[in-house]
């Protein structure tokens, strides 16, 4: 669940290892991805629940998952 307020983060598609094999859409619970012009795009970039399950089954690693660790004070 994304904080109200928090940027739009989405995985990061690298369009030249993208193989147009649809995978990843297959895997997306979100309806978040589409294939378009054989390459995956993301068309509900804001339904993403960063699920990473993209990055797992993309054959040729065109789907990247990354996140960034934050420490709060208390």
């Amino acid at each position: 669940m994304r904080m109200a307020g928090a940027p739009i983060v989405c995985p990061v598609i690298y369009y030249d290892k993208c193989n147009g094999c649809g995978l990843c859409i297959s895997v997306c619970s979100c309806n978040s991805l589409m294939l378009i012009q054989n390459v995956i795009k993301f068309i509900e970039a804001s339904q993403c629940g960063w699920c990473t399950q993209c990055e797992a089954v993309c054959p040729t690693g065109a789907i990247c998952c990354p996140f960034e660790i934050v420490f709060e004070d208390n």
